[in-house]
């Protein structure tokens, strides 16, 4: 099994890598509806709808333009690079709405933004 270090992922918003990107998360999940008979006596389960979201953490860079547009209601389209750039690495694309954009400033540190989105519609895995 091949690990991967995270200084190689990256994430394209509009098809632009946004800039000073410091982690990022995607999370999936996937509805589960009881299917159990009132004869049975075990449970049963049926998958349901999956969903997506996550969230992306960044050094604020206002001369940054995908920066610029992750703002709450936006709309977004992504790809997600969580090994790379590279041909045959893993992809993760969709669309999705902010949800949410903080900015934090601390007396000794860098300002720093977090951004959550919720997906929408369809996450389509592929590769490079």
């Amino acid at each position: 099994m091949a690990v991967v270090h995270g200084k190689e992922g990256l994430v394209k918003a509009g098809g632009t890598a946004i800039g000073d990107l410091t982690g990022f998360t995607l999370e999936t999940t996937g509805d589960v509806v009881e299917s159990t008979a009132l004869s049975d006596s075990d449970k049963s389960f049926t998958a349901g709808r999956t969903s997506f979201s996550g969230s992306l953490d960044m050094n604020f860079n206002r001369a940054n333009a995908p920066q610029a547009t992750l703002l709450a209601g936006s709309s977004i389209a992504f790809i997600v690079y969580p090994e790379g750039a590279d041909s045959g690495e893993r992809t993760y694309s969709g669309s999705g709405i902010v949800t949410g954009m903080s900015t934090s400033n601390s007396m000794d540190g860098m300002v720093t933004r977090s951004v959550t989105f919720q997906g929408n519609g369809t996450l389509t895995v592929s590769t490079v």
